[in-house]
């Protein structure tokens, strides 16, 4: 197990009928802006439920904030921030708003061309507006991390950053919020967390038996509550078993001392910076091509994986093992609904497998948890797309 250091400084209020606690963690003497996305929180009564519990503070708001958040709609609320003089952030709605969010506090305070924020991958962030969060989608597992990814229009850019600057002093989720969300988001939040998950589990083994255990754990919880959630989007106790994994997947405390892929992610962000796919939607694509391409690297990972999760046979050659997992991943992808193919999105793979592999070159950026992954390899997993 390799050295690590774990801080979790994020308060997590979870359950039924939470959202007005909100009142309690923001002190009434903050100037508040409250940011969402395209309005669905006023049509599911998140909206009322918030204005209702900051009846007695002072907010004013900001939405319009995409899916794959955009750094130019982004910087029309630093604006605001700085203007307003708002000393307080709070996201309401999904992990793209709070995502955003997150940039939004960075940026206020950096000095210089925000987007060397993304550059620079946040390592020269020095302070940032604080932020909360009420979460209504289970997806990216923002509201328990210090990072965030943002996209830029005009270079068809998809990037991310961290720093401890950014964490949310507190996350609200009331997993009753999701009950109105459309499947294809709810479908995509479950390819998000499972992917999430694998980057940081199927990797090369270095002793974390009880890391290992914790994400599969995870994954088959997250299989089995996911169909539970498709068959009946109102089954709360589903909802809020699908949220919690989505938290867990991506909070850092699963992979402790492990070591950590993130190629799938870094391939998927270009896909949908480029041609415009949902997030999940190019994960679903790319996870299995990458186990493929790296599957000698992989192997006792995803051995045990196709063991434990999918219930094979332990005495079968580890290389058989590792294609189950990677078929039967393929395989839940597709049950969800979620397609596995570029072509299905019309996306010719020949292009893409160029365009970005050639970027990667530019920018001398090598992938996966050994930096064995180059454009060339690229290359090769965006061709078998």
């Amino acid at each position: 197990m390799n050295n690590f250091e774990f801080q979790a400084p994020t308060k997590l209020i979870f359950g039924a009928d939470t959202i007005s606690k909100v009142k309690d963690e923001i002190p009434k003497d903050k100037k508040i802006l409250m940011t969402y996305g395209g309005g669905s929180i006023r049509k599911n009564g998140v909206y009322k439920q918030v204005m209702e519990a900051l009846s007695e503070h002072t907010v004013l708001e900001f939405g319009g904030i995409e899916p794959n958040p955009k750094f130019e709609t982004l910087m029309q609320a630093v604006e605001i921030v700085k203007k307003e003089n708002i000393d307080f952030l709070l996201s309401v709605g999904g992990g793209s708003t709070l995502d955003g969010t997150k940039f939004i506090a960075a940026a206020a305070k950096y000095e210089g061309d925000p987007w060397e924020i993304l550059l620079n991958g946040g390592a020269k962030i020095k302070d940032a507006i604080p932020l909360g969060d009420i979460i209504t989608l289970p997806a990216t597992g923002s509201e328990m991390n210090n990072g965030a990814v943002i996209s830029k229009l005009e270079t068809k850019e998809k990037l991310a950053f961290h720093s401890n600057f950014i964490y949310p002093k507190f996350s609200i989720i009331d997993p009753k919020t999701t009950f109105s969300l459309p499947e294809k988001q709810t479908v995509n939040g479950i390819v998000d967390t499972f992917v999430h998950t694998m980057e940081q589990y199927a990797t090369y083994d270095v002793n974390t038996p009880l890391q290992d255990e914790w994400m599969l754990g995870l994954i088959k919880t997250l299989m089995t509550e996911a169909k539970k959630v498709l068959h009946n989007p109102n089954d709360y106790e589903a909802r809020a078993n699908v949220f919690w994994c989505a938290t867990c997947g991506l909070n850092y405390w699963m992979s402790l001392g492990c070591v950590q892929d993130w190629s799938t992610h870094m391939i998927g962000h270009e896909l949908t910076a480029l041609y415009g796919i949902d997030h999940g939607e190019s994960l679903a694509v790319v996870l299995t091509r990458v186990w493929k391409n790296r599957k000698n690297d992989k192997m006792n990972k995803l051995a045990k994986m196709a063991v434990e999760v999918f219930g094979a046979n332990d005495f079968l050659p580890k290389n058989i093992l590792a294609d189950i997992t990677i078929k039967k991943t393929k395989k839940f992808f597709e049950s969800l609904g979620r397609r596995t193919k570029l072509s299905d999105y019309g996306i010719d793979k020949i292009e893409a497998a160029k365009l970005i592999s050639e970027r990667f070159k530019e920018r001398n950026c090598t992938l996966g948890e050994k930096s064995n992954i180059t454009p060339d390899e690229v290359y090769k997993i965006l061709m078998d797309c």
